[in-house]
């Protein structure tokens, strides 16, 4: 059982995504830290509030905080454009690419003797049948 384990463990997906989970919380460290020190104050410069996490709205005595959820909004857009336009679309072309590279060239044509002989065969075995 812990020998299959740690071929589980071992597979490359498997310490792939833990690398890519590690690496995503940092990233997501630095886009928040982005977002609070540079996105929110130019809305604000734009829009005239910095932080929309005091946004709130009362119904029946229920109080919504729907600024939390417009700051986690800008947060998610800037985390998908960073990785969309650093990430993805680099990835994309380098795979494009690689593929025209790998693209198998067409056969050969035989060559002439070849080409003679396989008609013999085929004529000899069209007499025979």
């Amino acid at each position: 059982m812990l020998k299959e384990f740690r071929e589980f463990i071992l597979r490359g997906n498997v310490i792939d995504l833990a690398i890519a989970v590690v690496i995503g919380a940092a990233f997501t460290a630095v886009v928040n830290a982005t977002v609070k020190s540079f996105i929110t104050p130019l809305i604000a410069a734009i829009g005239g509030q910095p932080d929309f996490s005091a946004l709130t709205f009362k119904i029946n005595g229920s109080t919504f905080t729907y600024g939390a959820w417009i700051n986690a909004v800008i947060s998610f857009l800037i985390v998908a454009a960073v990785i969309f336009f650093l990430i993805v679309k680099p990835m994309n072309a380098f795979l494009a690419r690689r593929k025209t590279e790998d693209v198998t060239p067409e056969p050969e044509a035989p060559a002439e003797d070849v080409r003679l002989l396989t008609e013999i065969r085929d004529l000899l075995a069209e007499r025979r049948g």
